[in-house]
């Protein structure tokens, strides 16, 4: 039976005691653990427009509960009661969100016009699928060094 031996980068095969190779082990580090095909982010799709579409509306209803906190606050009224309520309740709804993305490494790179990477591999390196709300698919992609003004057609 054949046995690599060493450590590290160097390697030898060896079978029955006799030398067969020398190789060399490369150590590829990559910035994600998760790398999406085209075909698995095209399948998040219909889900991160969901997930998109929430945050957005969140954040419009903590605006408006951040103007109502600033008037009962310059009118002098405690604040508390159903507005802060559903306040904690939408930022804890806005926190599981955010985790869904993180959880996958999906990138929000742009919120207000929901500009979505996925990291993915091409040619042996690490990229960027880009997709943003409204397109019916992802038809572009960068370089992780880049941004999505660089972004070149799938």
């Amino acid at each position: 039976m054949a046995h690599p031996r060493g450590s590290g980068r160097n390697q030898v095969l060896i079978f029955d005691n006799v030398f067969i190779a020398s190789y060399s082990v490369m150590s590829v580090s990559f910035q994600y653990s998760r790398h999406y095909t085209l075909e698995e982010a095209r399948e998040m799709i219909p889900r991160i427009e969901q997930w998109l579409g929430e945050i957005h509306a969140l954040n419009f209803q903590q605006e408006e509960c951040r103007r109502w906190q600033h008037a009962m606050f310059e009118e002098g009224h405690d604040l508390g009661g159903n507005q802060i309520e559903a306040e904690v309740r939408n930022l804890s709804r806005l926190l599981h969100l955010l985790q869904e993305f993180k959880d996958r490494e999906i990138l929000i790179t742009d919120l207000s016009r929901g500009l979505v990477d996925f990291p993915s591999m091409m040619g042996g390196e690490e990229v960027f699928l880009c997709w943003e709300m409204g397109q019916s698919d992802i038809i572009h992609w960068h370089a992780l060094d880049s941004d999505s003004a660089d972004r070149k057609p799938v």
